[in-house]
């Protein structure tokens, strides 16, 4: 790819972590940035609104369009006709995929095969498939469960998944990578460990927990507590990807991780700790502050033990590192949602109860 700047048609941009990767192309590329993001529960306007503002509408534009309505994908990926496709769009609660696997098929699967068909139908048609790039960004939950002792994941790992959810998304990795070896596409696929930090929208487990403990709600952790989780910042995983798309080599997978294991009951007694020295102890909790709060429930079917993701490729390919601390990038996530209720409060109102109550940390 060239430093000149490109049209880059993002998909699932109003998502956690595309709203991510749209804010980072708008402020430090010159990139113009299609988002084509049909407006799920989980997608919210506000996520990019302000970044959107501050650089002017030329250089930003939405499109509602259903990634699984082939027809009219392929109309908007002919007039968008972009130097490269960063393809985010993609149901990711493993809770919801348990109940609801066919929604997980749809998006996941038959989303990903026509974005692939329209993608690589206008770079041929325009002559352009050599520059073209498409980035695929999937999950280490493709590769199964890891014990304790066992190394992390790499770009080499079998895979192995074991929810719905990790199922639709290893299909989806390996119809990406058989449109490169059969039609030549230029394909990159990342492999990333769990996000968290801004406008992660409140199903998941960080944000959920610090939602919750603000309240004075009990905090329902799965099982014991014990399952690990890699965690990597949002925006440290945005740069991975742009510097992915600039510099990674077609037909390669990149493993993209924080470096950065913790118990799922450490990561929550953390955020009980962090909350009460933000707003002070909750009433009638006791010495244990707002860890009194955490309740064990029981565990979900097919419930991963371990992830962690190597990530040596990307930092010796890519020039990447992360740049956030777990420890110092979660204390400012808790001062984050404190301080924007306006952008999770309508959420939390809307989709309050049982579809807010499961503890997903995927």
């Amino acid at each position: 790819m060239t430093a000149e700047p490109r049209r880059v048609l993002v998909t699932g941009g109003l998502g956690f972590i595309g709203s991510a990767v749209v804010r980072h192309l708008l402020t430090r590329t010159d990139d113009t940035v299609v988002n084509v993001d049909v407006g799920t529960y989980a997608s919210t306007e506000g996520s990019v609104a302000e970044v959107v503002e501050r650089v002017g509408a030329g250089r930003y534009a939405r499109s509602a369009t259903d990634i699984t309505d082939g027809p009219e994908l392929r109309a908007v990926v002919s007039d968008v006709a972009p130097d490269a496709v960063i393809h985010l769009a993609a149901e990711t609660h493993v809770d919801r995929s348990i109940d609801g696997p066919r929604t997980f098929v749809d998006t996941n699967v038959i989303g990903t095969l026509e974005l692939l068909q329209a993608a690589r139908a206008s770079a041929e048609r325009r002559g352009a498939l050599d520059r073209f790039r498409f980035l695929h960004v999937s999950t280490d939950e493709v590769f199964g469960s890891l014990g304790f002792d066992d190394p992390p994941f790499d770009e080499d790992s079998r895979y192995d998944p074991r929810s719905p959810y990790a199922a639709s998304k290893a299909a989806s990795d390996h119809l990406v990578r058989a449109w490169h070896h059969t039609y030549g596409l230029p394909v990159i696929v990342t492999n990333c460990s769990n996000n968290y930090g801004p406008f992660q929208f409140p199903e998941k487990m960080i944000p959920l927990m610090i939602i919750k403990a603000i309240a004075g709600e009990p905090l329902p952790v799965y099982g014991r507590g014990d399952n690990v989780r890699d965690w990597l910042h949002v925006d440290d995983h945005a740069a991975a990807i742009i510097a992915a798309l600039g510099s990674g080599k077609p037909g390669e997978t990149y493993g993209i991780g924080g470096q950065a294991e913790r118990t799922n009951l450490s990561v929550v007694e953390t955020i009980c700790d962090l909350v009460d020295a933000e707003v002070g102890p909750l009433p009638g909790a006791g010495a244990g502050g707002r860890r009194s709060l955490i309740e064990f429930v029981a565990d979900r079917p097919g419930h991963d033990l371990r992830y962690a993701v190597d990530a040596a490729k990307a930092r010796r390919e890519l020039d990447w590192g992360r740049a956030n601390d777990f420890d110092d990038g979660l204390a400012a996530t808790v001062r984050w949602y404190l301080d924007n209720r306006w952008w999770w409060q309508p959420l939390v109102d809307r989709y309050d109860g049982a579809r807010l109550g499961q503890v997903d940390e995927s």
